[in-house]
């Protein structure tokens, strides 16, 4: 059972959205979803390529041509703090709120850490992570205007992050993208934290979907071959509902969470919380220390495995 077709038609209605990186892959899914719930939506995307350098302006008015009436592309730059204040202040000029703030704006620049160039680990880092601290900080003023409008009714604006499991797994080569996921997952628990005094939720959702990134894997060797194409099967629309979940009034209470999605399954993921405890002593040195560790560690330790080989399995769609 679900939600009945009126109810669900309706289900964001009044709602004002602004999807980050939202022309695109999983973003536009989760835009398209949540017009498509009667949400306000706004798109702010660059049209940039995955690396970051090029622009595609045809991607912008496709996007706003998929999405209708409802929606309103803004070409802008998340990681530039005027081109996300100049959004906001337009979002404010036409609707007067915001509910909703994804950020999966994102782009990749991989290269092993003994060879990434230090500007392009910064521009990664610039748009991936800095820009959802813009966004969240620029839009905090609106959304807790939201929260307060909302008291009476219980509904709570939200923030969805999107992360990656390679921020919590690793990989080879995407030590920029991965950093930046990671620290998207830091600020988010920190947002959570600072934003449930308003009323304002925080998650974050890691997605595994057919999207640029994925593409982008080259197929240099197995391992590689068959999560990419295992990976292609998923559409990003699978995404959405979960994304949208988070989101919505269903998820009242729900917040400092890590969720991810892969196809039909829905994971809730563990953060970095204590396993075991080692006590050593007073005058502990290295030696009793390592027995004191492997004593209590045994069995404990984190696998070495990374998030393609961790999720390289046939996903149920």
């Amino acid at each position: 059972m679900g939600i009945a077709a009126e109810a669900a038609s309706t289900l964001f209605a009044d709602r004002v959205a602004l999807i980050t990186g939202g022309a695109r892959g999983i973003g536009l899914a989760i835009a398209a979803h949540l017009a498509g719930r009667g949400a306000r939506v706004v798109v702010m995307d660059n049209g940039a390529s995955i690396d970051g350098r090029g622009r595609d302006a045809q991607a912008l008015a496709a996007a706003g041509k998929r999405l209708g009436e409802r929606a309103r592309v803004i070409d802008g730059d998340v990681g530039d703090p005027e081109a996300v204040a100049a959004a906001i202040a337009r979002i404010e000029d036409e609707h007067g709120r915001l509910d909703i703030l994804v950020h999966a704006a994102a782009i990749m620049r991989d290269a092993l850490i003994a060879k990434i160039a230090p500007e392009d680990f910064a521009e990664v880092l610039r748009v991936n992570l800095t820009g959802g601290l813009v966004v969240m900080r620029a839009g905090l003023p609106l959304l807790r205007r939201a929260a307060e409008a909302e008291d009476a009714s219980g509904r709570e604006p939200a923030v969805l992050n999107l992360v990656s499991s390679a921020a919590f797994y690793g990989n080879v080569g995407v030590a920029a993208y991965a950093a930046a996921k990671a620290g998207l997952m830091a600020l988010t628990r920190v947002g959570a934290l600072e934003f449930r005094r308003f009323g304002i939720r925080v998650n974050a959702l890691m997605p595994f979907a057919a999207t640029r990134v994925t593409e982008a894997i080259p197929p240099v060797n197995p391992l590689l071959e068959s999560y990419r194409a295992r990976a292609l099967k998923i559409p990003p629309e699978t995404v959405a509902p979960v994304a949208a979940w988070l989101v919505s009034p269903f998820a009242r209470g729900i917040t400092g969470q890590l969720v991810g999605v892969r196809g039909r399954r829905v994971f809730l993921m563990s953060q970095p919380r204590p396993l075991a405890e080692a006590i050593v002593g007073r005058k502990a040195d290295e030696e009793s220390v390592d027995r004191a560790a492997r004593a209590a560690f045994a069995g404990r330790w984190t696998d070495l495995a990374s998030d393609l080989e961790a999720f390289n399995l046939d996903p149920l769609i």
